[in-house]
């Protein structure tokens, strides 16, 4: 009996550390105990025995003749690790292809290449006879496909108004046709968390696209698409795109990129 209590004070002191090392993260500045115990409800005397372990193990760095804490070296240490070993297709890859199967068409990874999406992941449904005609390698128009909307819409304001004026300048007479079309992109975006594309970035193609951001500030888009006969847009809008808005939020809150707030 008194292993299993102690089991239990066990994971309470983790989840109670971890607790104090997520709130001094997020404050910017140090913090004294007493505003520690204040903010997470734990009582004074356990934050003091806390941040004394959390500073004995370098977690915590308190400040030169002050009972104020900031996070400490041994953090930094395992954020570059983490970094250094972090594949967001690794992370990503089971939400993906239980997305492919569910909604019985490929799925594909890109990053920016100038203008363009390049696709560097693609994951297919098991039982798919006929699959779109994305492979690894595979150039996505920004302007016209999904997955590059989507990217364009994930944007930081500033970045986004320089590839705007990128393809702006690109495609030259072609701009006033454009223009609506990546307008109401951003706008489906924002309203709906992903674009679509219906036969714009292939006549016989339908796909729907999000954005994700590693947790170096790396942008990828990801495309769902398959032949137009066998999505046809009322199946893509309805049954595959709520589908695709769960993925998109379990890839962020794994990757630890999701918006609060």
């Amino acid at each position: 009996m008194s292993e299993a209590v102690g089991s239990k004070e066990e994971v309470s002191a983790l989840a109670r550390g971890l607790a104090l090392l997520k709130v001094i993260g997020m404050a910017g500045a140090s913090m004294g105990n007493r505003e520690l115990a204040d903010t997470t409800g734990i009582p004074k005397a356990t934050v003091s025995r806390l941040t004394a372990t959390l500073v004995g193990a370098g977690y915590l760095r308190q400040s030169q003749d002050s009972e104020r804490f900031s996070l400490g070296p041994a953090l930094l240490d395992m954020s570059s690790r983490y970094l250094r070993h972090f594949d967001l297709r690794t992370v990503a890859r089971p939400y993906l292809v239980e997305l492919a199967e569910f909604a019985g068409a490929s799925v594909h990874i890109g990053v920016r290449d100038e203008l363009d999406v390049l696709v560097i992941d693609s994951l297919r449904p098991r039982l798919a006879v006929i699959s779109s005609r994305i492979e690894v390698g595979t150039r996505l128009a920004i302007a016209t496909s999904a997955g590059g909307r989507a990217y364009l819409a994930a944007l930081p304001a500033a970045e986004q108004a320089a590839l705007l004026e990128d393809i702006r300048l690109e495609s030259g007479e072609n701009w006033p046709v454009m223009q609506p079309r990546l307008m109401a992109g951003l706008e489906e975006y924002a309203r709906e968390g992903y674009c679509s594309s219906f036969g714009e970035w292939h006549p016989h193609i339908h796909a729907l696209g999000f954005a994700l951001e590693g947790p170096r500030g790396e942008r990828y888009a990801v495309s769902c698409a398959g032949p137009a006969y066998l999505l046809p847009r009322e199946m893509m809008l309805t049954r595959v795109a709520p589908r695709l808005l769960v993925m998109a939020q379990r890839i962020a809150a794994e990757t630890g990129t999701a918006r609060t707030g």
